[in-house]
């Protein structure tokens, strides 16, 4: 895979390794089975039904529909995810206006996924989701104490090491204090 930190790659590795030894069953058959036995047609339906139909977790039951029925993978094609997923002319300018002002912090890794952009240096440290009416949603691997204006996470999809979140209205709002966050959560990763 592409897009990933060597954790990431290794994490990824070893839920395919361990779905086998864990079901008796490879990825091969599984597929099959979901397939053939599956009376869902939508992602979310199906994943739910591995669940439900065979204790799956979430991550599994995500492996075998993906390997089922493939769809625009960011892990594969991060450009094609990227562009697909920052549309709107405003939240692209958030976006665009944060990676500028943190692009001296070193050795960072941009990851593309389908519902956010993330970097990255050992772990996620930030994350960035564009949300209705062209705002953002910044995630971040600090507690909310650090700065008045973070709140704690409620239902995100990203990373549980990000323990802040700070909605992004206007460029102006990725001041140097914001990017000072940036660089302390960057800093623990």
């Amino acid at each position: 895979m592409v897009n990933l930190t060597p954790r990431q790659e290794k994490w990824f590795a070893s839920v395919k390794a361990s779905l086998e030894r864990d079901t008796g069953k490879p990825l091969d058959e599984w597929v099959q089975i979901v397939m053939r036995d599956c009376p869902e047609t939508e992602r979310r339906k199906r994943e739910a039904w591995l669940k439900d139909t065979f204790g799956m977790s979430m991550i599994r039951a995500g492996q075998i529909v993906n390997a089922a029925w493939p769809e625009i993978d960011p892990w594969e094609d991060p450009v094609q995810a990227r562009a697909l997923l920052w549309t709107d002319p405003q939240s692209k300018a958030l976006l665009e206006t944060f990676e500028a002002r943190i692009a001296g912090i070193p050795d960072v890794l941009m990851t593309q996924r389908k519902s956010y952009t993330a970097w990255s240096r050992n772990v996620q440290f930030a994350a960035l989701k564009p949300i209705k009416g062209g705002t953002v949603r910044l995630g971040i691997a600090v507690p909310p104490d650090s700065d008045s204006r973070l709140t704690p996470p409620k239902n995100e999809s990203w990373s549980e090491r990000l323990k802040s979140v700070l909605p992004l209205c206007a460029p102006a709002d990725i001041d140097d204090s914001l990017v000072a966050l940036v660089r302390l959560a960057w800093d623990k990763a």
